[in-house]
């Protein structure tokens, strides 16, 4: 289980982008998180990992206390948490297998990653994963080669080969059309069916509804709504996107 207590986080400047934030996430759940541009979503995900350091609260995994965790243990929560982001964040230059491989650096000796040298066991596991999201074709071009859709799926691939317990996907399909956008939650859906728990934070209701076990909403880094996708009656929408809201999924 996920549990995240009380969680704020107030940036330099005074900027509160959450408020109190209190959830829990069972194992295998599949939960979205939505809400407007800078509601929060995305320094909630990044949170739970650590790229950001939150002001207070606590996030507590698996019996552990990742906001206290000193970087030892760190570096080993990090190693069972996926990530999967929204521009992809891969090497453009490097071909797509090292992309995926870097999924691996947290196993591997470091000086030898420095020079791309990986056990072939792992060489073996980034097909395999590749395979998995229909790129095994492409394992030796560039990055910077493919469309966005299948530089999205190489993301999922580097996520998997850490052989997460958790999968944070931040805005994963927000730069990509609706037939890639599904084939993306298609993935992430396959993923979680294996047992990992995935915390996707998305805009659109009718991928929420698609996909999603459970939702969560954000609005101004407070936590306004709490449920199943088919309790967002209007009201509801309206209170988490604004007034002059229109719904469309």
């Amino acid at each position: 289980m996920l549990k995240v207590e009380n969680l704020t986080k107030v940036y330099e400047g005074g900027v509160q982008a959450l408020d109190d934030v209190s959830f829990e996430v069972e194992k295998g759940e599949f939960l979205a998180v939505i809400g407007l541009s800078g509601s929060g979503k995305s320094t909630l995900l990044r949170c739970i990992n650590r790229l950001i350091e939150p002001t207070s609260g606590t996030i507590i995994w698996d019996g552990v206390d990742v906001t206290n965790a000193s970087q030892e243990e760190l570096r080993r929560v990090r190693r069972r948490i996926g990530m999967v982001f929204q521009h992809f964040n891969l090497v453009s230059r490097s071909k797509v297998l090292t992309n995926v491989l870097a999924g691996r650096l947290g196993y591997v000796n470091p000086a030898l990653s420095i020079v791309n040298k990986f056990p072939k066991a792992d060489i073996e596991k980034a097909h395999t994963q590749l395979a998995r999201v229909g790129l095994e074709d492409k394992a030796n071009a560039r990055a910077d080669t493919l469309s966005g859709g299948q530089q999205q799926r190489v993301g999922v691939a580097r996520a998997m080969m850490q052989d997460p317990e958790i999968m944070l996907a931040d805005e994963p399909v927000a730069s990509l059309d609706p037939v890639l956008a599904h084939s993306i939650m298609q993935y992430l859906e396959n993923i979680n069916q294996d047992g990992v728990m995935v915390l996707c934070s998305l805009h659109f209701l009718d991928l929420v509804h698609q996909y999603a076990d459970r939702v969560i909403a954000l609005n101004e880094g407070k936590l306004v709504f709490e449920g199943s996708p088919k309790e967002i009656d209007d009201a509801k929408f309206k209170e988490i996107y604004g007034k002059e809201a229109e719904r469309v999924g």
